[in-house]
């Protein structure tokens, strides 16, 4: 057994207990552990990343839950920043949700934190630092504090053979401008991966002909819209964000903004080797993809360009039978031009964080959203602490699709409903680090 695999394995036991949210922990023995510390990630021989992860590794540790069933999961920091661990796409309180807008505390430099909560709805989640980073890229989600969590349903868990977590992701940020070097700042990558593995390095994912592959993959990036594809094969697309569809569908590619997730099985019905990966050719020559092979099928691993047919989420919808109702809730978003060689700042409604107005709501009342995007760059936003329903892309009606977050298009709208069923102060922003961090966020208030 390597290091590696140690710590894996230290990062996932469990053991069942509870306990209240608190800096000292109490004599139970926690179900999971989380060490906020340094991390050396071995992308391959001739590339390692030094970072901040969770247990010695990134991403890191699975954490695998049971709807419904409580969990206490300690935090113990050994930085010296302040740092807090955020539960994504789970109905929680806000006091564990790990949001410091939304009042959980932050886990101080040295210090033990424990969170306890029951955990919902199903699904594939994940977890990840949500401390402000602004222009230090060592900072927030430019690190490896990322990693799955995933919520068994009650019944039903599905029918597959093997399943896979995958994370997309990029590596060493660097402060970069667009428009020949005279447009505003924004983070590029040189390093990229799929978990913590470049393409070709490590061992190939090995299959039979006839499996059933369920793969749960996770947009992990800090700024990157992702577009993926499986050489030979097709994505049976299940779930969006974790949550189920009315109706499977067959797709060759898969678009993700940061934080989405894909759950797609995948028929291993074409024997050969066959690569995973980035449809861009640099990102995935330079490390976004794995290697699938067929037993008895060794051999150089084979790549196929998918088409390039926009990715559009009401393939994945019904037609509505009626239309949604609520009370309009306009987000609207916009840039504000900070100047060359600088950082955008951006608004909600023409204010920026933190002095953004609240989007003020009634406990169990219906709302319907309406994302806004007045800018040139797709947005992916992110509501905390709920789940909404997709109604209308860019004018056309649809239902059926339940997200946590959703890609706004530059110069398009979205619009969602939303059952405010879950009170508490809850976090709306954008999931692209620098645009949440320059402005991109506002606190939805039940009242």
């Amino acid at each position: 057994m390597t290091r590696r695999d140690l710590l894996r394995v230290l990062g996932a036991g469990a053991v069942c207990g509870s306990g209240s949210f608190g800096q000292t922990p109490p004599a139970e023995a926690a179900d999971y552990t989380l060490q906020i510390g340094p991390v050396s990630i071995e992308l391959s021989p001739k590339r390692t990343v030094k970072t901040m992860g969770y247990n010695g590794i990134a991403p890191g540790p699975l954490i695998r839950l049971r709807e419904g069933k409580p969990v206490t999961i300690e935090v113990h920091n050994t930085t010296n920043e302040p740092e807090i661990v955020h539960w994504h796409g789970l109905h929680i309180p806000s006091e564990v949700d790990g949001s410091m807008e939304e009042g959980t505390p932050m886990v101080p430099p040295g210090a033990t934190r424990r969170y306890t909560f029951t955990p919902a709805p199903s699904g594939t989640r994940w977890y990840h630092t949500h401390v402000s980073a602004g222009r230090n890229l060592k900072k927030g989600l430019y690190t490896g504090q990322f990693g799955f969590l995933y919520v068994e349903p009650r019944e039903n868990p599905g029918a597959y053979d093997q399943e896979l977590f995958l994370a997309l992701r990029e590596w060493d940020p660097y402060m970069s401008t667009g428009d020949g070097g005279e447009g505003s700042m924004d983070a590029g990558w040189k390093a990229f991966s799929i978990n913590d593995r470049a393409l070709g390095f490590g061992e190939p994912i090995r299959v039979r002909q006839g499996q059933r592959v369920l793969l749960r993959i996770l947009n992990a990036s800090a700024t990157v819209l992702r577009r993926i594809a499986f050489a030979g094969h097709s994505f049976n697309v299940v779930a969006l964000d974790g949550n189920l569809l009315r109706a499977p569908l067959s797709v060759k590619a898969l678009e993700l903004g940061p934080a989405e997730r894909v759950d797609a099985l995948v028929e291993m019905n074409n024997p050969g080797c066959w690569i995973l990966g980035a449809t861009s050719d640099h990102d995935r020559l330079a490390g976004m993809g794995m290697v699938f092979e067929y037993a008895g099928k060794p051999g150089e691993p084979q790549w196929t360009t998918p088409d390039s047919a926009p990715w559009d989420y009401r393939i994945f919808g019904q037609t509505p039978t009626a239309s949604p109702v609520g009370e309009p809730l306009p987000l609207v978003f916009r840039k504000i031009f900070a100047g060359t060689h600088w950082v955008d700042k951006w608004s909600i409604n023409g204010k920026s964080w933190p002095k953004a107005d609240p989007i003020r709501v009634h406990a169990n009342t219906r709302y319907h959203l309406i994302f806004d995007n007045q800018s040139d760059e797709a947005h992916p936003v992110h509501l905390h602490r709920h789940t909404f329903e997709l109604t209308k892309i860019e004018g056309v009606p649809t239902s059926g699709i339940y997200k946590d977050v959703v890609v706004v298009p530059p110069r398009k709208q979205i619009e969602a409903t939303l059952v405010a069923n879950n009170p508490g102060p809850t976090l709306f922003h954008c999931h692209q680090q620098m645009h949440m961090d320059f402005g991109f966020m506002a606190l939805l208030e039940y009242v």
